[in-house]
């Protein structure tokens, strides 16, 4: 099994354009239900996704343009503003590794190449915002939003991308677990069954209104020969409401800060079912007279059942400074206490 960011490596393929017209949920569950997507819907969804080019211009002649290759998707918010996967638009450089890029070119689907500017980012959570430079907004032909609560199992969504640098094309499918985890990355992500290939990284996951529920983020490759392309059913997504936290304290020009509880945990045995314990414990939980070897039961009425979760918890459902119940398991009592958060 292999795990691969969907962005398109260097020696990505030339574009050709086509030409077509077990879940803890954050919200009041989603119908699963399956809802009519209209045309209308597709054309805004294709008309907001741009495709974040290659930089692959020659210092040398700076005269001559360089070709045309995509290495991962992107969609237009609103106002100029340009959402990708951050790995999408790392750079390799020789003197200090890999870094982000201060500027871009996009193309959209009626082949403008435009520039746009980096906003801010966030490596914790692979997304990155850019904004198209003033003056080229005008050729940006629709914008999306991202869409309100969370997401259910089962719902319908598709994807615009350009999968090995070539779209931009559509797949569609279903969610499956929403609530899942890869090693590389330490936010939950959605899962869903649709076809994804390098290239497609950033793109928006959208629901039947054509809003955003998520950001492309990698497959699960399962085919073992290393020269057949990077394409999977197996997809995972950024969460939307995650992503959408990370854009709009870049837009508000502030830095994003996570609630801190103050515990480290490792794997215990709690009669048949494994549980989380405090291994070791600092402010704001210790002030609050958690400790150590305590067995992590539930925040609120939320039972927390391993490290990744209670970060997700952390990340998604408090802010810092809020005060939450802990309730843990001392030897043979349950105790609950209240910890007010700390940031950072």
């Amino acid at each position: 099994m292999r795990i691969r960011r969907l962005f398109s490596s260097h020696s990505s393929r030339l574009l050709a354009f086509t030409a077509w017209a077990g879940v803890t949920m954050l919200a009041a569950p989603l119908s699963a239900e399956s809802t009519p997507f209209s045309q209308d819907t597709f054309l805004r969804a294709k008309q907001a996704t741009v495709g974040i080019l290659e930089d692959n211009q020659d210092q040398r002649t700076p005269e001559k343009p360089g070709k045309i290759v995509v290495r991962g998707t992107g969609f237009h918010l609103r106002d100029g503003y340009v959402i990708t996967a951050r790995h999408a638009a790392e750079k390799l450089d020789l003197s200090t590794g890999t870094i982000i890029q201060k500027h871009v070119r996009i193309l959209t689907s009626d082949l403008n190449e435009l520039p746009a500017d980096l906003v801010g980012d966030s490596a914790f959570m692979d997304v990155v915002i850019y904004r198209v430079a003033e003056q080229h907004r005008s050729k940006l032909q629709a914008g999306t939003s991202f869409a309100s609560g969370d997401v259910a199992s089962g719902m319908e969504v598709f994807t615009v991308g350009y999968p090995l640098g070539w779209g931009p094309t559509m797949a569609f499918g279903r969610l499956g677990n929403t609530n899942t985890f890869l090693q590389k990355v330490d936010t939950r992500l959605i899962q869903a069954d649709l076809s994804a290939c390098s290239g497609n990284s950033g793109g928006g996951l959208f629901n039947n209104a054509g809003e955003v529920v998520g950001v492309m983020h990698a497959i699960i490759q399962t085919e073992k020969e290393e020269t057949q392309a990077h394409c999977s059913r197996m997809t995972f997504a950024i969460p939307g409401i995650l992503a959408e936290r990370i854009v709009n304290a870049a837009l508000a020009g502030k830095p994003l800060t996570f609630s801190k509880l103050g515990i480290h945990m490792t794997s215990v045995k709690d009669g048949t079912k494994w549980r989380m314990a405090v291994k070791d414990v600092a402010d704001p939980a210790k002030a609050a007279g958690i400790q150590k070897h305590d067995i992590l039961l539930a925040i609120e009425d939320t039972e927390i059942l391993d490290a990744a979760q209670l970060k997700n918890y952390l990340i998604e459902r408090t802010t810092p400074g809020q005060e939450i119940s802990v309730k843990v398991r001392r030897i043979d009592a349950d105790l609950t206490f209240h910890v007010v958060l700390g940031g950072g």
